[in-house]
């Protein structure tokens, strides 16, 4: 069994904690896993991929064009990584997106939402809205772990392992708040 998800987003985002809360639920459920990142410099607003192979004893890489899974937080980050998704893999993106600081101080066209959704073709997407929701679960910052709840569903990890990686990950006292978001993106992922 391997099941390879490709976690992207731009920094400052959760990319690098959500592929460590995964990690930590193989860990738990002694499932073999592998992972890299990849991030520029550690800079806010660069791009952030992490690939994590759940069940894969040997190399840490996805190939193009066979993750099983695309998670991302910035949906321009999704349709820049989704030559990493197999034809008939899964994408779970935030709806929101941060326009590059070379596009506006260049003051070139930026894409709207809907030409977005467009790039990423006819592969099944499920768009959510994660900044309302993590402005509902009480934090903007938990945005993150609202998309891991909702694209959770589709994971081969049980819930209690992710939520005890979630656990064991945050700091102790946003425990509550992100496990909340957690609950809110799997809602939301089912609708």
């Amino acid at each position: 069994m391997s099941f390879d998800v490709m976690i992207v987003g731009i920094g400052g985002q959760g990319t690098i904690l959500t592929s460590n809360i995964l990690g930590k639920a193989c860990v738990i459920e002694g499932i073999p896993v592998r992972g890299a990142e990849t991030h520029g410099m550690a800079q806010r607003g660069g791009s952030v991929e992490s690939q994590i192979r759940i069940g894969q004893e040997f190399g840490p890489l996805i190939a193009p064009g066979s993750a099983d899974m695309l998670l991302s937080f910035d949906l321009m980050e999704a349709v820049r990584a989704v030559h990493w998704l197999k034809p008939e893999g899964t994408i779970y993106t935030s709806k929101e997106f941060v326009i590059p600081t070379s596009v506006f101080m260049q003051d070139f066209p930026a894409p709207t939402e809907q030409m977005l959704l467009e790039m990423l073709g006819d592969r099944p997407a499920k768009i959510i809205d994660s900044r309302a929701l993590a402005e509902e679960a009480g934090n903007i910052l938990t945005q993150n772990i609202v998309m891991l709840g909702a694209a959770s569903p589709m994971l081969p990890l049980r819930k209690e392992s992710l939520e005890e990686a979630i656990r064991r990950t945050v700091p102790p006292k946003t425990i509550d708040l992100n496990l909340k978001a957690f609950e809110m993106g799997i809602a939301a992922g089912k609708n």
